[in-house]
This record gives structure tokens, sequence and C-alpha cells, in this order.
């Protein structure tokens, strides 16, 4: 790991091996964020996020903007050390260069896992470049989730990242029921998934949507199930897309998929919806890492997922051809048959993810003391 030296400042306190480390940690609300920590046990306290409208306040569950990224927080705010994940979207280059003279200044380590090196939600990748060539360097530590990230950022920035794994996404009792539940329901029918969710700019569904028509349509026993927000099938919707609403309605009203528009899930009603799949496939053009299927492995459902980013590195998965480009449809074709024949077993155990979890929660920790000394 590369880590880069303190700039001068005020000194920074010791901290003690009797007291848990403070973090501040962009953000701490988010699920991720909170399985990084142990199950039990002693863990680094990460303070919990400002509510935007109230600084001085808690935020609950609302962490979006994040307060910590403001230089004048991060300025008066009792912490040890700084951990950022993601949140900085809307933030200016010369603002968060700004903080990370606030960090050095107070002497506080900073510590950046890269989640994204190209951000889902921009067509144009600059304004994330950007972020990535201020942010990457300036760590003392980079954390990323898989080797294929890692390699990427080596030659990049000739900096080395931990790869640190995606801890789990559902909650673990949660996940020991509805697991039980898959091992105890009929074999058929078997359901294919496509989620557009708000249609973020990585997702491109029109180009594997007719195959998955044709291709499940061709096995026995088998439906296709397309869930989509709101917003971007209803005719008034902030997001509507016209092309892709007119597909999907009329091959609903043929037959040949089954359509189910919603607003956001609760937490419970998307695993119950998973778990519900057993195959549930990527239409990403481009990305990075996905907590989706992390939450796909969590309940068994096999993800076929695209070749561009780093996906297939997070664990064992499907793969079908699919970039900026276009997707390579015969091998869409040719994973989703495969999953039909074999039915592969690729998601995580219980007892998997809870040792996983204790190893990622102690990595972050033993990085933590050893940044602060």
């Amino acid at each position: 790991m590369t880590t880069t030296s303190s700039a001068p400042g005020k000194p920074r306190r010791a901290t003690p091996t009797d007291r848990p480390v403070r973090v501040a940690s962009v953000p701490s609300g988010h699920v991720y964020v909170r399985h990084l920590a142990p199950e039990d046990g002693p863990a680094p306290y990460r303070l919990p996020d400002p509510d935007p409208s109230r600084p001085d306040r808690p935020a609950g569950a609302t962490w979006w903007p994040p307060v910590m990224l403001d230089p004048e927080w991060a300025a008066g705010a009792d912490f040890d050390l700084f951990h950022l994940h993601f949140g900085f979207d809307a933030c200016e280059p010369a603002r968060l260069r700004e903080l990370v003279e606030v960090l050095r200044a107070r002497r506080a380590p900073f510590v950046y896992t890269v989640h994204d090196l190209r951000n889902p939600h921009h067509v144009d990748r600059a304004a994330h470049d950007a972020h990535l060539d201020l942010l990457v360097p300036a760590a003392d530590a980079l954390i990323t989730l898989t080797r294929g990230a890692a390699d990427e950022i080596a030659p990049r920035w000739g900096r080395e990242a931990l790869v640190v794994p995606h801890p789990h996404v559902v909650d673990l009792p949660t996940m020991a029921r509805l697991q039980r539940e898959r091992a105890a329901r009929p074999g058929t029918p078997f359901r294919v998934g496509v989620h557009v969710k708000s249609l973020r700019a990585s997702m491109d569904p029109l180009a594997i949507l007719p195959t998955l028509v044709e291709t499940v349509g061709a096995l026995p026993d088998a439906v296709l199930q397309v869930n989509a927000h709101r917003d971007v099938l209803d005719d008034d919707g902030a997001r509507r897309d016209d092309a892709l609403a007119r597909y999907l309605h009329e091959e609903a009203a043929r037959g040949r998929l089954e359509l189910r528009v919603h607003d956001y899930l609760s937490d419970d009603d998307l695993w119950a919806y998973l778990a519900s799949l057993d195959v549930s496939v990527l239409p990403y053009r481009f990305g990075t890492h996905s907590g989706w299927l992390e939450a796909c492995r969590d309940l068994g459902t096999t993800v076929v997922a695209p070749t561009c980013g780093h996906f297939a590195d997070q664990g064992p998965v499907l793969s079908y051809g699919h970039d900026e480009q276009g997707a390579d449809t015969a091998l869409l074709a040719a994973a989703i048959r495969e999953a039909w024949s074999s039915r592969p077993q690729y998601g995580a155990s219980v007892a998997e993810r809870r040792a996983q979890r204790a190893e990622v929660a102690a990595t972050h920790d033993a990085l933590y003391r050893t940044l602060l000394g």
C-alpha cells in the first residue's frame, strides 16, 4: 500500500489504543459502510451523517448532500481519520482540494475507497475523472473492491490500492430466511429478471431486451420479468423514456414478458423481489462495481453481468459482452441458456458472508490504526 506524508500543521493527537478510532466516513449510514463494522465486538466509531439542513444534528437515514465534505465542517469536527466512499458527485474539484488541504493541516489521515472508476450516472466521464485525478493522488491510503480495479488504478496514477471485497448487502438474518425459502420452492417457472430502475446513464436495456425476449421465450417454463420505476415509464414521469416505454408495453401486451412498474422498493420488498428471480441480468454499458450484484449473491440469484467494468471480479457470474459500442447478443443468449440448463449455484452462504465481514472489518481497523501510528 502506498501512503503519502501529512503536510505540516497542528500535531495530530495520539489515538489511544483503548478507545475506538473516530472516523468521519462519507457517508456513514449507507449499507456498504455499515457492514464494514464487525457484527459484534469493538469497532471504529463512525460519526453519524450530519443533517444537511442542520449540520449540528445527526441525519438519521438522510446523508445527501454529505455535510462532511464541507471544508468548514472538517476543520471543526472531532475525528481522527477521514474516509471517503462516495457522494462527491456535485462537488467542484476546487472544493474537494480545499477539503484535502484542511485534512492535511489538521494531520488527519485521508482514506479513499475507489468504488467507481466510471460514474454510472454520468454519460460523459470527464467530471468524474477530474475528481479521481484529485482524490487518488491525495489519499494517504487507497482501497478498492477488486483486483481488476486495483490493476487499473496502478498504471493510471502510480498508486497501489488495497483490495478489500464488498461485504454482504442483505442483512444476515434476512439472507438466511430467504435462502431457506428459495431452497424449498419449486424449480419452475425459471424467472429471468431485468431491473431498469430509474434508467441510469450506464444502462442500455434496449440493447439486450429483444434478445432476452426471444431467448427466454424459447425456453420451457421460463418467464422474463422487467421491473421499472414510474419515473421512467409513466406518461408524466420525470425521466420517461418513450422508446423503452413503448417497447415494454407492447411486449407485455403480447404476453412475451411480465412488466412491473412501481416506485422505489423498500429494502424488504427489494430483497424479496431479488430472491424470487433465478437470474438477474445487468443491462450496463459501463461501470465499475455493483452492490446489486452483491445482493443477488446474498440471495442465491445468479447474475448475468456485462464484460465492462470489474463486475466479474466481485464473484462468480455468467458474462456477456456489453460496453458503449453495444452488446454481444449471441453471448447473452448463451449465458441465459446456460443458466437455464445448469442452474449454477453462484451465491454466497451466510457462513461465508459472516467470515468475510469479520475479515473486512479487521482489515479496515488495522489500516486505520497503522495510518494513525
